[in-house]
Parts: C-alpha cells; sequence; structure tokens
C-alpha cells in the first residue's frame, strides 16, 4: 500500500481516461482460480495490447483520494497554506500522471521533475512573503509523493521559508510526528487520510467518492489533532481497473458498468494482489456494486510487473492499477 488504504498497484501503456472493475473469487497459490459463484456467461477473453485503458468508476465505488495538503496547525499561517494551496491549483491527474511519467519512465528524480513543472506552471508567482522559518516537508517512501513534497519545497521557499524535504516512512510513522510538530508539512490523499484517523478517534467512516463530503468531515478530524488541510487538488491517486486499448475497442467497454453487462462470464480473468479477494475496494465491493464476475482471478502482485505483463501479453482480461500511474503515460 502507498502510505494508507489504498491496494498499490500501477498499469502499463497509454490511458484512454476512464477507471475500474473488478473480479470474482480467491487468489490460489498457484496462480489463476476459478472464483466461487462465477458467472457462467461467455465472458470476455483477454486481448494483448500496449495501451491500457481505465475503466470509469460510474456508479462511484472508490472513495476520493485527491492530493491534499497536510499541515501542523500550529505553522498553519495563511501565507504558508496559500502558498501549499497554489499546488493543488495547478494539479489534476493527467498532470500528475505526467509527473509520475517524468519519474518512473523519463528516469527524471522527483527534484528535477517538480523544479520543471513549477516552472511551466508558474508556480511561485505572486506568493506572499511572510514571516518564514524552518519547515521540514515530510515525503513518503514512494516516488509521487517524493515530487510532491518537492513541488511543495519550491512553493515554501518562494514564500519566505527555510524548507528541507525527509523522507518519511509510512502513515502510521508520520502522522504521529506531524501532530507533534515533528514534520510541519506533508501530501496527503484526503480519503485514506481520512479511513486512517476516523477509526483513531473512534469516528464514523467520513471518506465519500465526493471530494466536498470527504473534506466536510476530514477537517474536523485534523482539528481534533492538531492538522489543517489545505485546499484539496483536482488530482488523485485511488484504485482503478485497467484493460488493454485493444480489449476496451473489440468489446466496446469503457465503464465498469459496460464491463460488468458484457464480459462477466467464464473467459474473463481478473488479475490483481493476492488481497483483492478480500478488500471491500477491490473485488467484494465491485462485484457488489457492479454485479460483475469473473471467470477466475489470477493472484499476482500490486500493479506491479506480473499484472502489467499479464494485461499486455492477453493473460488477464483487467488488472488493479493507480490512476496516477506513470505508466499510463507511456506510448
Amino acid at each position: 500500500m502507498r502510505a494508507g488504504s489504498r491496494l498499490a498497484l500501477a498499469a502499463v501503456g497509454t490511458v484512454a481516461a476512464a477507471g475500474l472493475l473488478t473480479g470474482c473469487g480467491g487468489a490460489g497459490s498457484s496462480g489463476t482460480k476459478a472464483p466461487e459463484g462465477a458467472a457462467s456467461g461467455a465472458g470476455c477473453a483477454p486481448v494483448a495490447g500496449n495501451t491500457l485503458v481505465v475503466l470509469a468508476d460510474d456508479k462511484k465505488l472508490q472513495n476520493s483520494d485527491n492530493v491534499v495538503p497536510a499541515i501542523n496547525a500550529k505553522v498553519a499561517k495563511p501565507d504558508l497554506v496559500a502558498a501549499l494551496d497554489k499546488v493543488s491549483d495547478a494539479l489534476d491527474t493527467p498532470k500528475l500522471i505526467a509527473l509520475n511519467k517524468a519519474v518512473g519512465v523519463d528516469r527524471k528524480t522527483p527534484k528535477v521533475a517538480a523544479e520543471e513543472f513549477a516552472g511551466n506552471a508558474k508556480l511561485t508567482e505572486g506568493l506572499s512573503r511572510g514571516a518564514g522559518g524552518k519547515i521540514t516537508v515530510g515525503a513518503a517512501n514512494f516516488s509521487e509523493n517524493q515530487i510532491l513534497g518537492e513541488l511543495y519545497r519550491i512553493v515554501l521557499t518562494a514564500a519566505g521559508y527555510e524548507v528541507t524535504v525527509q523522507q518519511i516512512g509510512n502513515r502510521e510513522l508520520y502522522e504521529p510526528a506531524l501532530e507533534k510538530g515533528e514534520i510541519q508539512v506533508v501530501p496527503e490523499y484526503a480519503a485514506s487520510i481520512a479511513d486512517f484517523l476516523a477509526p483513531k478517534l473512534k469516528s464514523p467512516e467520513v471518506s465519500a467518492p465526493e471530494i466536498d463530503k470527504t473534506m466536510a468531515g476530514l477537517k474536523p478530524l485534523g482539528e481534533k489533532v492538531g492538522i489543517t488541510f489545505g485546499k484539496a487538488s483536482a488530482a488523485q491517486d485511488q484504485n482503478a481497473f485497467a484493460v488493454t486499448k485493444e480489449f476496451a475497442d473489440k468489446y466496446a467497454v469503457r465503464t465498469l458498468s459496460e464491463l460488468a453487462a458484457k464480459c462477466s462470464g467464464s473467459a474473463t480473468v481478473l488479475a490483481g494482489p493476492p488481497e483483492c479477494p478480500q478488500r471491500p475496494k477491490c473485488q467484494p465491493g465491485l462485484v457488489q456494486t457492479y454485479n460483475f464476475n469473473a471467470g477466475s482471478f489470477s493472484s499476482l502482485d500490486a500493479g506491479g510487473p506480473q499484472t502489467k505483463s499479464a494485461l499486455r501479453t492477453g493473460a488477464a482480461s483487467v488488472g488493479l492499477v493507480l490512476s496516477s500511474d506513470g505508466e499510463l503515460a507511456a506510448g
């Protein structure tokens, strides 16, 4: 998992905008296994190809994991929040994919990718310089979050702060450090941090498919632990499901509902990590929300080379990915 509650996964090829999918059954230790209660229809056999299409989550199964700055409340001065919000204003999912591609495919460093983006987006223009001071931005140990940490460094430096970017571990480690002020700013993901804080504070779940609803529930949770949240960006990094463009064209599917209507059945192979059949936002939730039943489930990895290879070579019909993976922009 990427510092939170999402299933970590990625995808290959170019994305033809859209998002998600589901499958059936348990993972066998030897690979593909027919699930319990699998559909009896013909289904849709895999179609090899290099370009991936993310099917639209048209019934909104996934919650809104938009990128959002998390700030220790003691340093959340208006000039600092405004600088971070400028990053949020500049980001959307295609731009986040492009940033991830710059690092993961084009082999640039997170710092270089962030600096190029900041220059093109004119992120430092018009920022007010406040009293300044030392700020430590925590960046989780995956490249996307490190890119975001560098973007935060750039705007905060322009706003007059002395900024250090420090690589941090998972949310269980860095969230208490953010509360205590040992680090002051972290690039977060709205639904994931909401799902982390709610049980910690014995609160009902507040994350939702709509980002406005997620943020409305998240901000009061943050106040209880001394964390202020800035503006949520339009950029999302959340579970998604991909097929090859060739598969989408052959079976005329662009949404998860279309996939369920046309491709439930024995020939359809769902690929994903071993935990997918147990995760509510993966196989079980997608079956419940879309009534999509794959003929078999192939236990591979969380969006890594095995799942991507299975899609490309025609060993899997659909595979779990993350919506901002840089390889979605690769040709």
